[in-house]
């Protein structure tokens, strides 16, 4: 074969090797907290990095009393009498939202979006449509569908069951684009909507939420871990924009 030929050939084959390896190495996962390549170039953003939680306050007020980091994930402690839920500093309209969450035995809380302050809205759930966590398996009371981990809380139960068992890591993801949600958990697509349809409107007058009038109608606003009084463990969290 003529060297020139040869040395091309070689060239070809180094430039593959070297393409598949920056491939693979960029379809590594990142480590906790962290973005990976790929999660970069697509316009992913953290919401904790392990180590501060800067990009959180508690609702109607500033700091984050009531919970800490511990072992690179945001924990609300869920002590009596002092419990708060946290919300993100920045607002947002449309994105996709994933996160892993331990939850503590029987423990319940929620991830909520669309949250706002002020009016006289005094907790998190009086405007922000809810993606349920809870211990299924060990929760202190017989629950109802629409109270099950990924439901849309009071309004649409999942269609099928992927919780990983109580003291293990789940991975949760919410999508709303223009008022069409999903939420899925363990990647699987547990349920959709659509906000403000007559279908929405027609189950939010058939549900608690007729007492709340600022409940689901903003299309915009703060994520929200709630502390509902149970220890519950929150990490990787991130954000990327529609």
């Amino acid at each position: 074969m003529p060297y020139r030929r040869s040395v091309g050939i070689l060239s070809m084959l180094c430039l593959l090797i070297f393409s598949c390896k920056t491939k693979h190495t960029e379809s590594i996962p990142a480590g906790p907290n962290d973005l990976s390549g790929v999660e970069k170039a697509l316009g992913w953003t953290t919401l904790f990095d392990g180590k501060s939680m800067d990009q959180w306050r508690v609702y109607n007020g500033q700091g984050m009393e009531g919970w800490e980091v511990r072992d690179g994930a945001m924990v609300a402690l869920g002590l009596e009498g002092k419990s708060a839920d946290a919300i993100t500093v920045d607002t947002f309209r449309n994105f996709v939202l994933r996160l892993e969450w331990n939850i503590s035995k029987g423990g319940n809380s929620g991830i909520f979006y669309n949250v706002r302050e002020g009016e006289g809205l005094t907790g998190v759930y009086q405007s922000g449509p809810e993606y349920q966590l809870i211990d299924d398996d060990g929760f202190g009371y017989p629950l109802e569908d629409w109270q099950h981990t990924a439901a849309n809380y009071a309004m649409h139960p999942p269609k099928i069951k992927a919780h990983n068992p109580q003291g293990t890591w789940n991975t949760s993801r919410i999508i709303v684009d223009e008022g069409k949600v999903q939420h899925w958990l363990n990647d699987r697509l547990i349920i959709r909507y659509e906000l403000w349809t007559d279908e929405w409107n027609e189950l939010r007058e058939a549900s608690k939420w007729k007492e709340y009038p600022s409940y689901g109608i903003f299309k915009s606003g703060h994520i929200a871990l709630q502390d509902h009084g149970n220890e519950i463990s929150f990490r990787n969290i991130k954000i990327r924009k529609l």
